[in-house]
């Protein structure tokens, strides 16, 4: 599979999102926006509206003040290192170094003094103040990701300031990618695919499943990608789900034999830019009912394809792809289709899974059983 150049962000998409943080300054009524990140390395869909303003290392807050050039606090002299090698390699940086201010504990940087002190400059210890970091964004952080030591002294030592949960605001604002957005994710598509072909071209019985995620994840490195993680069971059925029990349980990974299935999740990163590619693999001859259930998920799949256009609702995608289960009385644990960049809506999470429980208890029990 041959590959285009990977592409990079231009300055007038710095422009276009410092002017939408004003956008949606203006349209809140707000004097400045906050906007914390959370620590870098992190996994899946990271919580990360810092690195969107900075398209720099994440894990830092940003604030923007009325019309003055953002100000990035970093939690250490390492970000700052990395400025320093990215303009004698001649790279391009969104935040100037003035701009950028490092300190832990007392000092100001990525804590509460940083923030304290940002806005004080700016004379809004009485003004209303947007925050992301404050709403809960699922699906990791169900809670609300700001730390609470740093906000209870934020509140403490501004306590004539307004705060103002605009995550929501946030993520409408975001949802539609540019064009140089959607370039980010063509390529990290592209590289997803060769992962889940990569995995497909190891499946064979005994290969292990280590075996099957050490060339998926392969095939994104050498592409310059930065695959976070991979979600991966196999054996000829199974009902768990998730990263792969060696992963975390001192074991050996499960070899594959004849018949199995191997399911993955396999994320692929670039520019921040997460793509999600569904991975299903036959190893041999597998049980009829899997083959039914393929293509069952295969019209599925189709269906909404059909109706994913321009003028359509979230909601028109989730009917539509739940249709064929519904026609064929079956059903599915995980959602059929949701956002990415920024995570988002969920649909069709559990259909139908309810009345076939029920059925089984009234098989099972000889009664009727509700089920709320």
């Amino acid at each position: 599979m041959g590959f285009d150049p990977a592409p990079g962000y231009s300055l007038a998409e710095r422009d276009r999102r410092w002017a939408l943080a004003r956008e949606l300054m203006d349209a809140e009524g707000l004097a400045a926006l906050i906007a914390y990140g959370e620590h870098e390395c992190a996994d899946l869909a990271p919580f990360a509206p810092d690195n969107y303003f900075t398209n720099d290392r994440p894990g830092s807050i940003v604030l923007f003040c009325r019309d003055a050039d953002p100000i990035q606090l970093v939690w250490c002299n390492m970000p700052i290192q990395d400025h320093l090698e990215a303009r004698k390699r001649g790279d391009q940086l969104w935040i100037e170094p003035r701009n950028i201010r490092a300190g832990s504990g007392f000092q100001a940087g990525k804590n509460a003094a940083g923030i304290v002190e940002v806005l004080r400059e700016h004379g809004l210890e009485r003004a209303t103040v947007g925050v992301l970091g404050l709403d809960p964004y699922p699906p990791f952080h169900i809670n609300p990701i700001m730390p609470y030591q740093l906000w209870r002294e934020v509140l403490a030592e501004l306590p004539g300031v307004t705060f103002k949960n605009v995550g929501l605001s946030f993520l409408f604002a975001t949802v539609c990618l540019s064009a140089e957005e959607q370039a980010m994710v063509r390529y990290s598509a592209a590289v997803g695919d060769a992962m889940a072909a990569a995995m497909l071209d190891a499946a064979a019985p005994g290969a292990s499943e280590a075996d099957l995620y050490a060339a998926g994840m392969a095939a994104a490195f050498r592409r310059g990608c930065a695959a976070p993680d991979m979600l991966l069971w196999s054996g000829p059925g199974f009902v768990a789900w998730g990263p792969p029990a060696w992963s975390y349980r001192p074991q050996a990974p499960r070899t594959l034999h004849e018949g199995d299935v191997v399911l993955a999740e396999v994320f692929n990163r670039f520019g921040m830019k997460e793509t999600q590619h569904q991975v299903a693999i036959a190893v041999g001859e597998v049980h009829p009912d899997v083959e039914a259930a393929a293509a069952l998920a295969r019209e599925c799949y189709e269906a909404g394809l059909e109706v994913a256009r321009p003028g359509n609702s979230f909601g028109d995608l989730a009917e539509a792809m739940l249709a064929p289960l519904l026609a064929n009385d079956s059903w599915n644990i995980h959602p059929m289709c949701h956002i990415m960049n920024p995570y988002g809506p969920v649909c069709g999470f559990g259909f139908g899974l309810k009345r076939h429980i029920k059925k089984e208890q009234v098989r099972n029990n000889g009664e009727r059983v509700e089920i709320s």
